[in-house]
């Protein structure tokens, strides 16, 4: 939302119905049809060829609410976004009262129309790393890294590493001995796996942006990509904003989720 925008009273409802985030200098209806004064000209609004563009320039036109079904009663996973309309928007925000870290959002591209309906599952977004989820899981100590090949780093291990770790997934180090406020470091991306004795490894790269290589003794973590680990939104309400930049008509009809509840 703008830090500045127009708000509309009705006398008929005897309310504030809604607000604008263009600026007028005097606003009317008259004829069924809605017209502004900007710079001492007139505009007669929902007529024009582009729309989205007001007084000659162009803004997105964007719409927030809330979803909040038996919203004191239950906390709640929203597991995806739905909407009915005639073209694709885009979820800019999606934000739980329980949302730790920013905002999730979905791009228009990830919608997929099924019988009217815009449908897509709710997402992280991708490069978000939460060491609390359950995609993250620590595999132990290392052994020993070998950076003789430096894009193909090797980290060896005692043991096997298991089976939940999967090539191109994420590893993390914490330094061999970790102080109070140390917090894991990205190593790099996996690119194989042997879990065959002796030496049980993982092949990472560690050129990758951000990467450092681990030190030897290090404790490693594996983070799963977070997109396609998403579990949904959770929360005892969900607020939403979806935006269009389309410049032929839009219209949005109906906003949902499928919703379950949260069991710990």
């Amino acid at each position: 939302m703008p830090t500045e925008y127009t708000l509309s009273y009705s006398d008929k409802s005897e309310g504030w119905p809604s607000f604008y985030s263009f600026i007028p200098e005097f606003m009317i209806g008259m004829n069924s049809y809605f017209y502004t004064f900007k710079n001492g000209n007139l505009y007669r609004h929902n007529t024009g060829a582009d729309r989205n563009t007001y007084y000659g320039q162009f803004s997105p036109s964007t719409i927030t609410s809330v979803l909040a079904p038996r919203p004191i009663v239950d906390i709640k996973l929203f597991k995806t976004l739905t909407y009915e309309s005639n073209a694709a928007w885009a979820a800019t925000s999606l934000l739980t009262d329980l949302t730790d870290g920013s905002p999730a959002s979905i791009a228009a591209n990830f919608f997929e129309q099924k019988e009217g309906e815009w449908y897509s599952f709710i997402r992280t977004n991708t490069g978000t790393v939460n060491f609390l989820e359950r995609s993250t899981n620590g595999i132990g100590n290392n052994t020993n890294v070998d950076n003789t090949v430096p894009a193909l780093t090797v980290v060896s291990f005692a043991n096997p590493t298991g089976s939940i770790i999967s090539i191109g997934d994420n590893l993390y180090a914490y330094p061999a001995a970790p102080a109070p406020g140390d917090v894991p470091v990205l190593a790099g991306r996996v690119e194989a796996i042997d879990n065959t004795a002796p030496d049980f490894s993982i092949t990472i790269d560690t050129t990758i942006a951000g990467a450092v290589l681990p030190a030897t003794g290090a404790f490693m973590i594996n983070v799963k990509e977070a997109v396609a680990e998403s579990h949904g939104a959770r929360g005892y309400y969900m607020e939403f904003t979806l935006s269009n930049s389309n410049t032929t008509p839009v219209e949005l009809f109906t906003v949902g989720s499928n919703v379950m509840k949260s069991y710990p």
